[in-house]
C-alpha cells in the first residue's frame, strides 16, 4: 500500500544516490533512508564500487536497532540477492526485522531482477513497488540499458552557438561557451565512464578530455583513429589517463601500435564500412570492460555518425548567446534527412543556466526513419 509520504522520502534516496555519481560504475547509484514513526533515523549511499550497499549504510546509522522492527527501508533500486562484492542486502534487511521495504524500481541485472523483491515478500515484509518508477530509471539510466540492450548509454556533448554553429568558417572554437559551462562539462566527464572523440576533434583542439575544473576521477579516454595517423606527442597520448584507440582491422600491422602500448594506451581494432569505424562495434568492445556511459565529444560528423547508426540516447548541448553565421561550421554534419517528417525527434528535459549559457538536454525518441546509407 502506497503511503502519502513514500515519494518523498524515495525523493532523498535520489538525492543520496546520486552522490555516488562517478564512483559506484559498474554498479548502479543506490541510497537508501530508513524511517520510523514519520522520522528518517537512518540514511546511506553505495559510495564506492565494491564498498557496502546503500542499505548496509543506513542500516548501521541507525542508532538503536529495537527500532528496525517498526521502522521502513525506502531504496530506488531493488536490494540484492546474490553474493557479489558484498553479502545480499536482501538478507541483512530480513536479519533485521524491518517489517516493510519501498523500493523505486526493480534491478535489471541478472542475478537479481525481481529476486529480491520475492526473498523479501518470502520473509513475510511488506514490499511496495514503483514509487516515484520514472525519476528512479533515469537515475540509473546507463545501467539499465547495459544490463537490457548490452551497450552503454550514450550522449552526445556539444557547445555550441545560437545558430547553431561550433566553430567559426576558419575552424576556431575557443571558446564559445563560459568559464560556467565549460566547468560543468568537466563534472560531467567525471560522471561518465568514458569520454569519446574522433581523431579530426584531436588534430583540431589537442585534447585532454581529463578533469581538471572540478574534482572527480578522470574517465576511460576513448579515441577513434582509424589509420592511427595521430602523432605520438598528442596530449591525449602523453596525459596520466586510461585510454583506448580503435583503429580500422585494415591497419593492424603498424610499427606505431607498440610504440602506442608502450605508452600505456590501449589499442583496439574494428571493422569498418564505407570508410568509418563500426560504432556498434566500438560500443561492444566498451561493454565488455563494464563502459556503462560514454559521451561523445566530438565534432559534427563524429556527432552525425552517432546519429545515424542509431546508437545514441540522450542529446546534452551547451547554447552560447552568440552568431557564427551560415559559413561557419554545423553541430551536426548531413543526417540524410530531407523531409520534416524524418526528422529525428527528441524530447527536452528542464533548461539550466550556467553563466550566460544555456543547457539543454534532449532524449532521442525516434531513430527508424535516419538514413543509415550516408
Amino acid at each position: 500500500m502506497l503511503h502519502c509520504d513514500d515519494a518523498f522520502f524515495m525523493t532523498h534516496c535520489l538525492e543520496l544516490a546520486l552522490q555516488g555519481a562517478g564512483t559506484v560504475s559498474p554498479n548502479p547509484m543506490v541510497g537508501s533512508v530508513i524511517v520510523y514513526n514519520g522520522e528518517i533515523i537512518g540514511e546511506g549511499y553505495h559510495q564506492k564500487f565494491g564498498a557496502p550497499h546503500a542499505e548496509v549504510h543506513a542500516i548501521s546509522s541507525v542508532p538503536d536497532e529495537q527500532l528496525l522492527h517498526d521502522a521502513t527501508l525506502y531504496v530506488n533500486l531493488e536490494p540484492c540477492a546474490h553474493f557479489g562484492k558484498t553479502p545480499p542486502c536482501s538478507d541483512l534487511i530480513i536479519q533485521k526485522g524491518i517489517p516493510r521495504v519501498v523500493i523505486g524500481c526493480r534491478d535489471p541485472h541478472v542475478e537479481v531482477a525481481g529476486k529480491g523483491i520475492a526473498k523479501l515478500k518470502a520473509a513475510g515484509i511488506t514490499v511496495t513497488e514503483g514509487v516515484l518508477e520514472a525519476e528512479c530509471i533515469k537515475c540509473n539510466e546507463a545501467f539499465i540499458k547495459s544490463h537490457t540492450q548490452g551497450l552503454p548509454f550514450v550522449t552526445i556533448k556539444l557547445a555550441q552557438t545560437l545558430d547553431g554553429k561550433i566553430a567559426t568558417s576558419l575552424g576556431a572554437s575557443h571558446w564559445i561557451t563560459g568559464e560556467e559551462a565549460r566547468k560543468e562539462v568537466h563534472r560531467l566527464r567525471s560522471t561518465h565512464d568514458a569520454v569519446l572523440i574522433g581523431e579530426a576533434s584531436v588534430r583540431a583542439d589537442d585534447s585532454q578530455l581529463t578533469v581538471r575544473h572540478c574534482s572527480g576521477r578522470n574517465p576511460l579516454r576513448v579515441v577513434l583513429d582509424r589509420r592511427l595517423s595521430l602523432p605520438l606527442d598528442a596530449k591525449i597520448f602523453n596525459t596520466d589517463a586510461p585510454t583506448i584507440v580503435f583503429a580500422s582491422t585494415a591497419w593492424g600491422r603498424l610499427p606505431k601500435i607498440a610504440l602506442l602500448r608502450e605508452k600505456g594506451v590501449t589499442v583496439l581494432f574494428v571493422n569498418e564500412h564505407a570508410g568509418e569505424l563500426d560504432l556498434r562495434h566500438v560500443l561492444l568492445e566498451l561493454h565488455k570492460r563494464d563502459v556503462l556511459s560514454v559521451m561523445v565529444e566530438g565534432g559534427s560528423r563524429l556527432s552525425a555518425s552517432f546519429v545515424r547508426a542509431r546508437l545514441v540516447d540522450k542529446i546534452t548541448m551547451f547554447i552560447a548567446p552568440k552568431l557564427f553565421g551560415g559559413d561557419a561550421l554545423s553541430s551536426f554534419a548531413p543526417l540524410g534527412i530531407s523531409m520534416p517528417d524524418q526528422a529525428v525527434n527528441l524530447r527536452f528535459e528542464p533548461p539550466q543556466f550556467f553563466g550566460s549559457d544555456v543547457l539543454l538536454q534532449a532524449y532521442i525518441e525516434n531513430r527508424s526513419r535516419i538514413d543509415e546509407s550516408r
